[in-house]
């Protein structure tokens, strides 16, 4: 009895006024005020629009349907058109730049993918003798700058043929995309507990059929930042891909958006159209890894 007469003690009372306005002071500071409130949908707000208007006025512009248009932007609301898209799409090697991005983003998102995972797996499963100084040198190989590696990237393609080919440049791009990837991985993989390392070899798996079936469903959040981080590396490189592609047909959107300034011209309206037009494959591609995006840049860094 005196135990439960305590328990009963111990809880608040809601006719006492002393234990009333307790709750009243806790709720009070697990909420945020009024002004603090307005203040931060304000900053955000004012970060969203700053974020956006970089795309809201490179947008605006490619409705302008002269080239000097971005010098006066005031006029371009009385004459907005589409032919700039039109254009672009009709009467310049669109579809041509649009089907070498693909081909060399997706190339070298699925190699870089696959050859990252099983480096960060076999470095965060395994204790091979220079595993922690192969990682530092996979970080080291980020450090030299594109200048210096255009022209013995160019002397080794040259002398494997792959000069002006897709698969010389997802190479090119695996080289720089696999380093970081394999980094990330490392870590999400050292999130995934052992135990499921050890129950996949008592059920008779091999290591390669342990990481195929049972880690790679787990690493998908992992997977798929590499997988956008490899795809943007790929999409956006200019300095490669216009050193080592060189017929027309084969430019990536990158380099295709050069061509429409040169050194006495610069069509702005149409390479403001391009760009747009640009957008819609990273969009897209953003669309399907969105799910697992958040989770895989936070999970990595929580066990090292």
């Amino acid at each position: 009895m005196s135990a439960m007469t305590v328990q009963k003690s111990a809880q608040p009372d809601p006719a006492d006024p002393a234990d009333r306005a307790a709750a009243a002071q806790f709720v009070r500071r697990g909420r945020r005020g009024l002004a603090a409130t307005f203040a931060s949908h304000g900053i955000l707000t004012v970060a969203s629009l700053i974020a956006l208007f970089p795309i809201a006025w490179l947008l605006f512009l490619s409705l302008g349907p002269d080239k000097d248009d971005y010098l006066h932007p005031g006029r371009i609301w009385d004459k907005m058109t589409f032919d700039n898209y039109a254009f672009v799409l009709q009467h310049t090697n669109f579809f041509d730049w649009m089907k070498s991005s693909l081909i060399v983003s997706l190339g070298t998102t699925v190699i870089g993918v696959m050859v990252a995972a099983t480096t960060g797996y076999a470095v965060s499963r395994m204790r091979f003798p220079g595993y922690r100084k192969f990682m530092w040198v996979l970080l080291v190989t980020q450090m030299f700058p594109i200048a210096v590696l255009i022209v013995p990237m160019y002397e080794i393609l040259s002398d494997l043929r792959l000069i002006d080919s897709y698969l010389g440049l997802v190479l090119v791009y695996c080289s720089t995309a696999v380093p970081y990837c394999a980094w990330l991985l490392k870590g999400y993989f050292d999130t995934i507990p052992f135990e499921i390392d050890e129950a996949g070899r008592v059920d008779g798996l091999t290591p390669f059929g342990t990481f195929a079936r049972l880690i790679l469903p787990l690493a998908k959040p992992g997977l798929a930042v590499a997988a956008f981080y490899s795809f943007i590396t790929a999409f956006g490189e200019v300095a490669f891909a216009s050193t080592f592609m060189l017929s027309d047909t084969k430019y990536t959107f990158a380099v295709g958006l050069q061509s429409f300034v040169s050194e006495h011209d610069a069509q702005r309206n149409l390479m403001a159209a391009t760009a747009v037009l640009v957008a819609i494959p990273v969009s897209a591609f953003f669309y399907l890894v969105q799910k697992n995006l958040v989770a895989g840049l936070t999970a990595g860094g929580t066990k090292g």
